[in-house]
C-alpha cells in the first residue's frame, strides 16, 4: 500500500515537509523534529503489491543494519517505525546529490574517475570493517560529503554477517542491479565482500568509458558475466592509462580470489599509481578468444556458489602492514630486525599488503636542502634503498610498495599515512634509550600512542642488551 502523506504531517514527533521523490522502493521526505537541528530525512516504504514481500524484506532488512552503522561514510541513524501503523526510517539527510547526477557527463576525465573510485574504496573498507557487505554499489547510492567523504545509502539489498539475512532465507534468486552485480551474485552468494570491489569496477569503467562493461541485462543474460570479459576500457577510450585499465579489470574479474582482496588494497593502488604492477590486462584492447570465452562457458554451466570466506575472515588475511624503515647511516641492523620481522608477518598473512616507508625530515622554519653534495634527490636516493630493502623480501610486486614522506614531524607523518590508507598493523624501529630521547618522546613511542591500528616495535639483540644494561646499572 501506498500511505497517504501530506506536508506538514506529524509521525512519531517528525514534521514532513517536503516529497523528495522515491528512491528504490520507498518513498523520500525532508523532515525535521523539535531536538534535532540536522538536516533529517524519512524513508517510508512503498507496498503497493501485498503480494510482493520483496519491499518488506528489504525495509526489515535496513531497520536492522542502519542502527548498527556509525562513522562518515554512513547516514546517521535517527529513528525507525514499526510495520504497524506505518514503518519509516529516519535518518541524517546527507546534503547534495548522489554519484548518479554525474553520469551525463561521462566518460569524466580519468583523474576524476581515480578519485572516485580511491573516495569510494574507502567508504568501502569502512563498512567491511562493520561486518556489512552492502551488494548494490552503484552512482545513485554513492553521495559525497562537502568535507570529501563518500556517503554510501540504501542498505535494502545489504548482508550482515552476524545479523539473519532474511533475503537468502525467504527467496531464491539473485539481488541487486543487474549492470553491477557480482558473478558470485548471480550464482546466489551474499558472502564475500570482493562483490562490492566487482560493482566498483562497473562504476569506474562506466565512469571512464561512458559505456557499462556488461551492459544492461535482463533475465538469464546476467549469466554472461560468467565467461564473457568486457570491451577493455582503452579500446573505447584511449585517454584511460594503462595502470587504470589494470585495476578496472583486476576488478572485474570472475573469480573473486583474482581480484583486490580488500577494498583498502583498491584505495592504495588508485593512490600510488606509479607502483601499480602491469599485468597482460593493461595491454588489452579486445574482449578474450573464441577459444577462451567458450572455455569460460563450459566452466560456468557447471558454476556453482564459491565458498566464499566471512568478512572479517576475509579482511584479516589481506591486512595493510606499514614498515617505517630508518635509513640513515647506523641503522643497518635494525632495518635487518624489521626485515625479519615482516617475513615471520608474510609467513602468516599470506595475500598480506606491504608499505614500505620512510620520512625525510624537513625543517619548519628553515630552507630544507633536498640533494646531496653532488646534487642528487635525497628523496630520490631513499626511495632506491626503499626499493633494495624490499626486494629481498620475495614478496610479489603488486603486494609491496614504497613511500618517501617528506615532513617535519615523522611520528606524525607515520600515523597519518596509517589513518589515511587503513593500514591494520604497523612495524616501526626503535633503538636503545637515551636520556634526551625519553625526555622528548621517541617516534616509535609517539606511533604507539596514537596509531590507528595495532603497532609492533622491533628493536635489535644489540639494543636489547644495552637497554638492560642500562637499566641494571640504574
Amino acid at each position: 500500500m501506498r500511505w497517504r502523506l501530506h506536508r506538514g504531517q506529524v509521525i512519531d514527533g517528525f514534521t514532513l515537509q517536503e516529497n523528495l521523490g522515491t528512491g528504490g522502493m520507498a518513498q523520500l521526505w525532508a523532515v525535521t523534529r523539535e531536538d534535532d537541528s540536522t538536516p533529517l530525512i524519512m524513508k517510508v516504504p512503498m507496498l503497493i503489491d501485498s503480494d510482493d514481500p520483496l519491499p518488506i524484506v528489504c525495509f526489515e532488512t535496513e531497520q536492522m543494519i542502519m542502527p548498527r552503522l556509525a562513522g562518515p561514510h554512513v547516514p546517521r541513524f535517527v529513528a525507525t517505525g514499526p510495520l504497524d501503523p506505518m514503518p519509516y526510517i529516519v535518518m541524517e539527510r546527507i546534503p547534495g546529490q548522489s554519484l548518479k547526477a554525474r553520469l551525463d557527463q561521462v566518460p569524466l576525465p580519468w583523474p576524476e574517475v581515480v578519485a572516485i573510485g580511491a573516495t569510494v574504496a574507502r567508504a568501502l573498507h569502512d563498512l567491511h570493517l562493520q561486518h556489512v557487505i552492502h551488494l548494490d554499489i552503484k552512482p545513485s547510492n554513492v553521495m559525497i560529503r562537502e568535507t570529501g567523504e563518500a556517503v554510501l545509502i540504501d542498505y535494502g539489498f545489504a548482508r550482515h554477517e552476524r545479523l539473519p539475512d532474511l533475503l537468502a532465507e525467504e527467496f531464491r534468486e539473485p539481488f541487486g542491479t543487474t549492470p553491477y552485480m557480482a558473478p558470485e551474485q548471480v550464482l546466489q552468494d551474499r558472502a564475500d565482500p570482493r562483490s562490492d570491489l566487482f560493482a566498483l569496477g562497473v562504476m569506474l569503467y562506466f565512469f571512464a568509458t561512458g559505456e557499462r562493461p556488461f551492459g544492461n541485462p535482463r533475465g538469464g543474460q546476467i549469466r554472461r558475466r560468467l565467461w564473457r570479459d568486457p570491451v577493455p576500457p582503452r579500446a573505447l577510450n584511449p585517454e584511460c592509462p594503462p595502470w587504470l585499465q589494470e585495476i578496472i579489470l583486476r576488478c572485474l574479474e570472475v573469480d573473486p580470489d583474482e581480484r583486490y582482496a580488500t577494498a583498502a588494497q583498491l584505495a592504495l593502488d588508485l593512490e600510488n599509481p606509479d607502483q601499480v604492477r602491469l599485468t597482460e590486462r593493461a595491454g588489452r584492447l579486445e574482449r578474450d578468444s573464441g577459444v577462451k570465452t567458450f572455455r569460460r562457458w563450459l566452466k560456468a554451466r557447471r558454476a556453482q556458489p564459491l565458498e566464499a570466506p566471512n568478512i572479517a575472515g576475509q579482511l584479516s588475511r589481506a591486512p595493510i602492514v606499514l614498515v617505517a624503515i630508518d635509513l640513515s647511516p647506523g641503522s643497518e641492523d635494525l632495518a635487518e630486525a624489521q626485515r625479519m620481522m615482516i617475513g615471520g608477518i608474510l609467513s602468516i598473512e599470506g595475500e598480506a599488503r606491504i608499505a614500505c616507508v620512510n620520512v625525510l625530515k624537513t625543517s619548519r622554519i628553515a630552507v630544507d636542502i633536498l640533494e646531496d653534495e653532488e646534487g642528487r634527490s635525497l628523496h630520490v636516493q631513499r626511495l632506491v634503498q626503499l626499493r633494495h630493502w624490499g626486494g629481498s623480501l620475495q614478496i610479489p610486486s603488486d603486494r609491496i610498495t614504497y613511500s618517501v614522506l617528506e615532513a617535519p614531524d615523522p611520528a606524525a607523518a607515520l600515523v597519518d599515512y596509517a589513518r589515511h590508507n587503513n593500514v591494520d598493523h604497523i612495524v616501526v624501529g626503535a633503538r636503545a634509550s637515551s636520556a634526551l630521547r625519553r625526555y622528548l618522546g621517541s617516534v616509535s613511542s609517539r606511533v604507539v600512542a596514537e596509531a590507528p591500528c595495532s603497532v609492533t616495535v622491533v628493536r635489535t639483540p644489540k639494543d636489547r642488551r644495552a637497554e638492560d644494561g642500562g637499566a641494571a646499572s640504574a
